[in-house]
């Protein structure tokens, strides 16, 4: 009687092995497959007999051999568990995704715990691996964190003209003063202001001021480098901090910028328009005490441009 529900017991342990909804692998020390259970089978599309007694780095090329040791070696050296994350590593054994309709993703991310099989003497002769099937978890963590980087870029971000808004750049521009006292190294902040803006929104209507300040939002991204930071100040107003760069080169900057917009070319209703627009340059270099200060800077100059005629370059001297 003792024997038979031994028995059965076995039976019912091993049919739970099989059916159970997560992987079971155990392996000994040379990384021969021993156990190989329903779940890798229905994943892997290999039978437990074509599994078992073989080489797991022949059944899978694409494991990491050198990480899969190191896991093992120190699971059999610690005699405890070690463990593998999705988020270290997205899968053990690239499966592909069984739930196309419920899931976007191409393969089955994996967490994977390794335990040490111990003999009677304690040593340590397999290793067992478990692999969960952690698709949903991750596929819905990268949506959040997607969905939170670009509420992110939204809230820095001008809708109009895709540059940094006023907040986010003086946030930009602070920074960039910090690593200047720091580094020492030069740089020079421009403030833009469309000539008459006023008067094209009056003439020719909001839509077509939008279009004129969209197409000066894309002649300061032509002049500018990818290191270069550029804003919407407000209303036609830009700005543009030029990183590691001293009053003269920024000068060459800023009249490459004027000459941009003065070239671009609007039409409405038939007619030909034509816009401009008056630059301050301020540079860190001199008594600047603070980003604050590099600001005011650059917004004199930006006053002396207007003064002296429009459609040039301000500088102020500080």
């Amino acid at each position: 009687m003792s024997n038979t529900i031994e028995l059965k017991e076995i039976h019912w342990l091993i049919d739970m092995i099989q059916h159970i909804d997560i992987g079971l692998v155990v392996l000994d020390l040379d990384l021969t497959v021993k156990v190989w259970n329903g779940f890798m089978e229905n994943h892997s599309g290999l039978l437990t007999s074509h599994a078992v007694d073989r080489k797991l780095n022949e059944l899978f090329t694409d494991i990491p051999q050198t990480w899969l040791q190191q896991k093992i070696n120190s699971v059999c050296l610690l005699k405890n568990k070690a463990f593998s994350t999705w988020e270290q590593r997205p899968f053990l054994f690239k499966f592909k995704s069984y739930r196309p309709i419920t899931s976007r993703a191409e393969f089955m991310y994996q967490n994977v715990t390794f335990l040490p099989l111990t003999d009677i003497k304690g040593e340590v002769t397999q290793i067992c691996l478990i692999i969960y099937d952690v698709t949903d978890v991750a596929v819905n963590r990268q949506a959040f964190q997607r969905a939170n980087s670009e509420l992110q870029h939204l809230s820095q971000i001008d809708t109009l003209t895709q540059l940094y808004n006023q907040g986010y750049w003086r946030e930009c521009c602070a920074l960039e003063y910090k690593r200047h006292t720091r580094t020492k190294q030069p740089a020079s902040l421009i403030i833009l202001d469309i000539d008459h803006f006023k008067t094209v929104n009056d003439t020719y209507g909001h839509p077509f001021g939008d279009e004129v300040i969209s197409e000066v939002a894309n002649c300061l991204r032509k002049n500018k480098r990818d290191t270069d930071i550029a804003g919407r100040y407000g209303g036609e107003e830009f700005t543009l901090i030029l990183v590691d760069t001293d009053l003269e080169n920024a000068k060459i900057v800023a009249e490459r910028i004027r000459r941009t917009i003065a070239a671009c070319e609007f039409s409405y209703q038939g007619k030909a328009v034509k816009v401009t627009a008056s630059l301050g340059i301020a540079c860190t270099s001199g008594n600047i005490a603070d980003y604050k200060s590099w600001i005011k800077s650059a917004d004199l100059g930006l006053y002396i441009a207007k003064k002296s005629g429009r459609n040039q370059i301000g500088i102020s001297e500080h």
